[in-house]
């Protein structure tokens, strides 16, 4: 059971990482952006569901086989810089399409992808959620029962911010230009981590 001061670290912690611009965020402000707030809303559903999956995974690692399992940060680090590279890659060929097209550059599945790969991950595992969270079942319930009760509403203020151009809040930006500035933060983020892995 979580006692009321580490729920309450766990909570701060966890909500400072999430407000963190992001790959994850980005993306969701560029759905926002393309399909306006209603139509993009529900893929905060799927950046639970990766961060679900990669926080446990991670979890589990740190907590069993961090030792003999040395080499597995670098590899997925990699695979991490690489599919956001790609991602990047992809937003900026499709911007000038953006405001014409219907194409769903930004749909369940990468966004999901993108958050089973994002390094945040790591963080939430390694430093914010409590060891004792992998270690058994029912703390891992409440830990990830508060990471969803904050992830839900962050994740949807960044919907939102990238949907405040196309709903008319923001006229001076064109859409296209946000996406190209979308897939310059999710580039640098890929570099990021090939730099971190290479010093």
């Amino acid at each position: 059971m979580f006692t009321l001061s580490s729920a309450a670290l766990m909570a701060s912690g966890c909500a400072i990482v999430l407000l963190m611009p992001g790959p994850t965020n980005t993306l969701l402000a560029a759905a926002g952006l393309r399909l306006g707030f209603r139509r993009s809303a529900h893929l905060t559903a799927f950046e639970l569901a990766g961060y679900l999956v990669s926080i446990t995974v991670w979890g589990l690692c740190f907590t069993h086989a961090s030792q003999s399992l040395s080499w597995l940060p670098k590899i997925l680090r990699v695979a991490s810089s690489l599919y956001l590279a790609w991602l990047a890659i992809r937003l900026w060929l499709t911007a000038d399409s953006i405001e014409t097209s219907n194409v769903k550059v930004i749909g369940p599945r990468t966004l999901f992808s993108a958050t089973v790969l994002n390094p945040k991950a790591i963080l939430f595992a390694g430093s914010i959620f409590p060891p004792a969270a992998f270690a058994t079942f029912s703390i891992w319930l409440e830990a990830m029962a508060l990471f969803a009760i904050l992830l839900i509403p962050i994740g949807c203020a960044w919907i939102a911010i990238g949907a405040a151009p196309r709903e008319g809040r923001l006229p001076l930006l064109r859409p296209a230009i946000i996406q190209r500035c979308a897939s310059v933060v999710v580039a640098l983020f890929s570099g990021s981590l090939i730099w971190a892995l290479a010093h």
